[in-house]
């Protein structure tokens, strides 16, 4: 259930996504709010859950990790147990940037992140090994980002 929030909190999140460092008082001020206000109102959210975690972006080509694979999996066990061996094999690989289970063709997809084709394929193989009853596995690799953020509309 979505919690309903006013123009203050969505500045707020707003402030945040934009930059998690922000001190107290900056956000404060950038809300017309003195601190322990916007204090209590990133603590709520906080509590509710709406602002998760605060955390820094890193930039994956200065860190020579540009080559970005999405892994479209098939299988034909859709039970529980299997989904659940599935998560708990995913999980570990730091690759794994995101993980969806899908509708459509296609029953799960990844983004995974590593340095080039080569570690692409020491993750493949670690994947495909680790699990049975995969039927797919299809890649596609992206060639440039046009579009990143992390940034929800508010």
């Amino acid at each position: 259930m979505a919690i309903s929030l006013d123009n203050i909190d969505r500045q707020l999140l707003d402030w945040l996504q934009r930059d998690a460092s922000l001190s107290l008082s900056d956000l404060a001020e950038k809300v017309n709010l003195t601190t322990t206000p916007c204090w209590k109102r990133l603590k709520r959210l906080e509590e509710c859950g709406v602002l998760r975690k605060r955390v820094a972006l890193l930039d994956p080509q200065a860190l020579g990790l540009s080559f970005t694979a999405f892994v479209h999996i098939k299988t034909a066990d859709h039970s529980e147990s299997w989904y659940r061996k599935f998560v708990d094999a995913v999980t570990p690989f730091p690759e794994v940037m995101e993980c969806y289970r899908m509708a459509g063709e296609y029953d799960y997809m990844m983004k995974v992140q590593v340095a080039d084709m080569a570690a692409y394929d020491q993750f493949y193989k670690k994947l495909v090994n680790s699990l049975e009853g995969l039927t797919n596995v299809t890649s596609t690799f992206a060639m440039e980002p046009l579009k990143y953020t992390t940034a929800l509309p508010l």
